[in-house]
């Protein structure tokens, strides 16, 4: 939802904005307002010096609709590509393989499809995976054998998250090194201490915070299923949006920003990044 403010005298609308987002840092008011996220009087404006005056309306975290909630993706963003992996922006929304109810419509099957050229049909090999929520850096391999080279090496990845949670942890930063295990009827993941526990480690930093939401960095030592999410949650700062372990919401604010790994063939390590769309951070 955005934040609405009424323009009481004469202003350019960057002044303005900066005068009235106490809590945000003027790096990130410039990114809103170059990512589309503001409104002027219902009308988007990306422009620093957009004269304001007396009475305008200004609206903060504006997210255009998608024309239609039924439009199948057809193509995804690549990051990365060379005959061994290859990286993809996932967007919100869409799963990393299929499932029983989806064979069709997930990212293993589009990126194969965009891929493959004729009789020649490329195949691909997940690395890792990213909930249908959760948007940013996912990665593939062209073979098993790649597949399993990366994965060799994916205690020594670096995996850097972004997260939209209720409240201000106290501490600016922490780590979170609590034992993760699924529930036996449910799928979701349990907290704590129990015989069939895993180890799991989870690094925060607090990046920026209101008085009701902050925004967080995060680093994961280990790749449990639902990790970020259950450890904020256990934590007492569950991510905005996430249902299953706190409040439903129309988005779900986690977002994979960066992926370092090991390159199976070339044996050196390489980085992955991109930043998070402008319909996360609207939910700031």
């Amino acid at each position: 939802m955005a934040d609405t403010f009424t323009v009481k005298e004469k202003s350019k609308l960057l002044e303005f904005l900066f005068a009235h987002l106490s809590g945000w840092s003027k790096k990130t008011i410039k990114q809103r307002l170059q990512g589309s996220s503001v409104a002027v009087n219902g009308e988007i404006s990306t422009k620093h010096d957009y004269p304001l005056n007396e009475g305008d309306i200004v609206e903060v975290g504006v997210v255009k609709k998608a024309s239609t909630q039924s439009q199948t993706l057809q193509k995804l963003e690549i990051l990365y590509q060379d005959k061994d992996i290859i990286a993809i922006n996932k967007p919100a929304g869409l799963l990393s393989v299929g499932n029983t109810t989806e064979n069709k419509q997930h990212a293993l099957a589009i990126l194969r499809n965009q891929l493959s050229r004729g009789k020649n049909q490329v195949k691909l090999w997940p690395v890792h995976r990213l909930d249908r929520d959760t948007s940013g850096v996912l990665l593939f391999a062209t073979s098993k054998e790649m597949r399993e080279t990366v994965m060799d090496k994916w205690g020594v990845s670096e995996k850097i998250y972004l997260a939209i949670v209720e409240g201000c942890p106290k501490e600016k930063k922490g780590t979170i090194n609590q034992p993760l295990r699924p529930d036996a009827r449910e799928y979701r993941m349990h907290v704590g201490k129990h015989p069939e526990a895993k180890r799991a480690v989870t690094h925060y930093l607090v990046k920026q915070s209101t008085t009701e939401r902050s925004l967080l960095e995060v680093s994961i030592e280990t790749g449990r299923q639902h990790q970020i999410r259950a450890h904020l949650a256990w934590l007492g700062h569950s991510i905005i949006g996430d249902e299953r372990y706190g409040t439903k919401g129309e988005k779900m604010g986690l977002h994979a920003k960066k992926l370092t790994i090991v390159h199976p063939v070339k044996k050196k390590s390489m980085s992955f990044e991109v930043d998070a769309p402008r319909e996360f951070y609207a939910l700031f």
